[in-house]
Parts: structure tokens; C-alpha cells; sequence
């Protein structure tokens, strides 16, 4: 499907994509672009096999690639464009893997003053609580839907071949206006990761007083797992999603709130109300994940 493909950022998402796409025939070269910082990581993906080869010049890295995916956490994106600028290839495909797409989108028109015809902006609902190049895996977007945010000036031809690549990888693809779909994460992602980082947050400074993780059980492993994520990744999406997190938190103090006055009342039935709509909420949702 592409000669080459330039891979900005080599973490779980970036690494997972480079071996999806070799596994599945998508490109014949796999190059990386990382800052010299980056060396040590790049290096790793080079030893694992997941890219050929990898740059820190940017110019190197993007000559003749056919499609051009940026993977790196969400507040670095606007500082990519930057450095694409200068040898964007109207010919190529650009797009990314963000959690978040209005930030992308100002990050583009910041930049160029308008979204590129060929710059199609989209997010893989897939990832695990690793990081990393050796979190990669081939079989990571198997089944995942991938959401893609194409914009009024999009070129047709740049949005069939960035669908045609996430479904080769194996992923469901469908498509949502950039303000919907960051309000959609905002309440099934963004938001559960602040709680479970929240909780944590507040049972570790308690652990160190009363060993209260010795006494956890599975349940809290299973709530407070998507807590080993990584911090700098998450950091940049609650910022760059604020807008639309904030109303959502407050809901949910209120939500805690009526949950506090009811245990003060000793109102079991409210309480057992409440939880029995979550649950059957709850239900609702594994039903429509079955095949």
C-alpha cells in the first residue's frame, strides 16, 4: 500500500503500528523520526526489528514517504507540524493517532493556517497501561475501532487511504465530527483514567501510613489498572480536553455528592436504586460488545 512509511514516535501506538503494517504487507520501508533524546529508544525499535532504520534529522527521515504517521503524545503535535512544514509532501498521506482531535486540529491551523488536503486527523481506540517500543504489539488494533475526524477540506483520496490503512491493520473505522468525538472520550476514557490516577493518587499517600495495599484485592487492581498508563501521555490529553473534563467532573462530584447524603441517611433503597441502574447500564454495554 505505501513504499515507505515515516513513523514519528516509536511507543506503544507508534511500534504497534509499524509491526501491524509489516505483518500485514501495508508498506515495504519502515523509518522512524525521533529527537536525539529519543536515541536510545529508536535504537531499541531498530534491534527489535520494528523499523528499518530511524533519523533525527527530519528531513531524513520524511524523503519519500508515501505516508507519514505522527505518534507522539498529543502536546508535542503542534511542534511536529512545525518541523513538517518545511518538507511537507503534497503528494503524501499525513495523519495521527491522538486521544484527542480539536487540539490537533488548532495545532494544524496554527501551523499552516488551514488543515492540509492530505492531513487526516484520527485515534485508535486500542492501547494497553505499558508504554513503550516493547509494549508493541502486531495484534494491537485486531477488532479496535479506529475513529477518524476528516475535515470539510480533506482530500477524498487522503481519507480513503488512511481508512484503507487502519483497516488493514485489522481495526473497524468509523467517522465523527472533532468536537464530538472529543466529547465522547472525555466521558469514556479521559475521564475513567483521572479517577483510577485520583484513587490511586489518594490510597498511595494513605499506603504509606496504613499498608493499605497489602490488603488490596482484585477489584482494585481491575479499577485503578488503566493508573500504570503513562503519566506524560495522560497529562497532555486532560490538558489539551480540559473543556470538555471539567463539566464532566463536576457531574460527577454531584453524583458523589448524592451518594454521600444518602450513606449519611442510611437510605439503603436510593443507594441500592442507584446501583442497580449502573449495573444494568453496565449490562447494556458488554451486550453490545458481543459478536
Amino acid at each position: 500500500m505505501f513504499d515507505k512509511l515515516c513513523l514519528i514516535g516509536v511507543g506503544l501506538i507508534g511500534s504497534s503500528v509499524a509491526r501491524a503494517a509489516r505483518q500485514n504487507g501495508l508498506c515495504q520501508h519502515i523509518v522512524a523520526f525521533g529527537r536525539e533524546q529519543d536515541q536510545g529508544n529508536l535504537q531499541r525499535a531498530e534491534q527489535l526489528g520494528v523499523i528499518d532504520a530511524f533519523s533525527t534529522d527530519i528531513k531524513t527521515a520524511v524523503d519519500a514517504a508515501d505516508c507519514v504517521i505522527i505518534a507522539t503524545p498529543v502536546g508535542a503535535v503542534e511542534a511536529v507540524l512545525t518541523a513538517l512544514k518545511s518538507v511537507w509532501n503534497e503528494n503524501a498521506v499525513y495523519t495521527d493517532v491522538g486521544s484527542t482531535k480539536g487540539n490537533i486540529v488548532a495545532a494544524a491551523e496554527n501551523v499552516f493556517n488551514t488543515v492540509p488536503a492530505n492531513f487526516i486527523p484520527a485515534h485508535p481506540i486500542a492501547g494497553a497501561e505499558n508504554s513503550g517500543v516493547d509494549a508493541g504489539r502486531a495484534d494491537l488494533f485486531n477488532g479496535k475501532r479506529v475513529i477518524m475526524t476528516p475535515l470539510p477540506n480533506n482530500a477524498d483520496w487522503a481519507i480513503d487511504k488512511v481508512r484503507r490503512f487502519w483497516q488493514g491493520l485489522g481495526a473497524d473505522v468509523s467517522e465523527m465530527d472533532v468536537d464530538h468525538h472529543d466529547k465522547v472520550l472525555a466521558a469514556t476514557s479521559h475521564l475513567p483514567h483521572i479517577l483510577a490516577f485520583a484513587l490511586v493518587d489518594l490510597l498511595g499517600r494513605k499506603d504509606e501510613q496504613e499498608e493499605i495495599f497489602n490488603y488490596a484485592a482484585g477489584g482494585f487492581k481491575d479499577f485503578t489498572r488503566i493508573a500504570s498508563s503513562d503519566p506524560t501521555m495522560w497529562q497532555d490529553i486532560c490538558l489539551a480536553n480540559k473543556q470538555h473534563i471539567i463539566p464532566l467532573i463536576q457531574q460527577l462530584q454531584l453524583e458523589l455528592g448524592e451518594i454521600e447524603k444518602l450513606l449519611a441517611d442510611d437510605d439503603g433503597q436510593q443507594l441500592a436504586e442507584i446501583f442497580t441502574y449502573a449495573n444494568q447500564a453496565r449490562q447494556r454495554f458488554l451486550d453490545q460488545l458481543k459478536p
